[in-house]
């Protein structure tokens, strides 16, 4: 019975979502809340206990939300191996497949996302270069969207790890580690922008930091409703920790570049600026170390940013546009 009363309600939802655009409108009455896809971090598996956790909870908040947890195999343990093996451009493509193959997600309007660590800046390359199904928010959390001066250290006794490790240090610009480890793809030395340049796999490419500029990027930035950054206080796993706002720091120097007075937010090569005019950009922090969240943490993020609900009205003299 509560699975035939689930399919029905998912099947209404996907109807309302397959009106016209200009019959939809985000509300904050009663509706349908828009789907929620997440993307988890480095080292976890998007059947983990603790993941779904998060997305009963967002349910609970918001009641009636369809939540998608991104994955790159249906396998739990080759999704694991596949946050640290792999081409992130390969990776993102099958994404960016899979959300728009989905029924649901496909048929919304738009979708909200979350990202968890590197999930975060992954998911903002998805709004960059894919983006359909639309995202409306955007939240991360302690994601490295300007990328990671230090790899996360093995632990003791691990030689697998610790082997791995030698090989992204020691050939961090190689063809090889840039197509095949994950963290080297998002990998930035401040002190070496030259070989960040010309040999980064994605984060060059997603941050539009090189001479050529993709405006789609900025474009569909531009369209988001908010862009949220949770960045941790305590945070000693992103080095540094600052790069979950998108401020540069060097590790040796100390020296700390706020988002606002980088290029790329002067000459808005990804439309970071024009969202912050606009007050669709917001900067946030927790407290704890990384990825330590608690329950009212989340709870207060998701009836701030995913709240909004879909409202098809009956009369036609009532309809109005989409509102992002």
């Amino acid at each position: 019975m509560q699975f035939c009363k689930l399919i029905f309600s998912l099947s209404a939802i996907a109807t309302a979502w397959t009106a016209p655009l200009d019959q939809i409108v985000l509300t904050d009455d009663d509706g349908s809340p828009l789907p929620l896809v997440i993307w988890h971090g480095l080292g976890d598996n998007y059947k983990a206990d603790g993941l779904h956790s998060v997305g009963d909870l967002a349910a609970a908040v918001n009641p009636g939300t369809y939540v998608y947890y991104i994955h790159l195999s249906d396998d739990a343990g080759a999704d694991k191996t596949a946050t640290f093996w792999g081409d992130l451009n390969t990776q993102l493509a099958q994404v960016c497949a899979d959300l728009a193959a989905d029924p649901i997600l496909s048929s919304a309007p738009a979708i909200n996302a979350l990202g968890f660590s590197q999930g975060g800046q992954f998911l903002r390359g998805y709004v960059e270069r894919c983006n359909s199904p639309p995202v409306s928010t955007l939240v991360t959390f302690g994601a490295q969207h300007n990328g990671i001066a230090e790899f996360q250290g093995c632990a003791e006794g691990d030689w697998l790890c610790l082997g791995w490790e030698g090989i992204l240090k020691s050939q961090t610009w190689s063809g090889f580690v840039q197509t095949k480890l994950v963290p080297a793809q998002y990998f930035k030395n401040a002190e070496d922008l030259g070989s960040y340049l010309e040999y980064s796999n994605f984060l060059a490419d997603i941050n539009n930091e090189r001479k050529e500029k993709n405006g789609t990027y900025g474009q569909n930035m531009r369209g988001l409703e908010k862009f949220v950054m949770y960045l941790f206080d305590e945070d000693e796993t992103v080095v540094p920790k600052w790069s979950g706002w998108f401020e540069e720091y060097n590790v040796t120097s100390g020296k700390r570049t706020r988002l606002q007075d980088r290029d790329m937010y002067v000459e808005d090569w990804l439309g970071l600026r024009w969202l912050d005019e606009q007050d669709r950009l917001e900067f946030r922090n927790v407290s704890g170390g990384h990825m330590h969240l608690m329950d009212e943490v989340l709870k207060d993020a998701f009836q701030r940013y995913f709240s909004k609900r879909v409202d098809v009205p009956e009369k036609e003299e009532k309809l109005g546009h989409l509102s992002l």
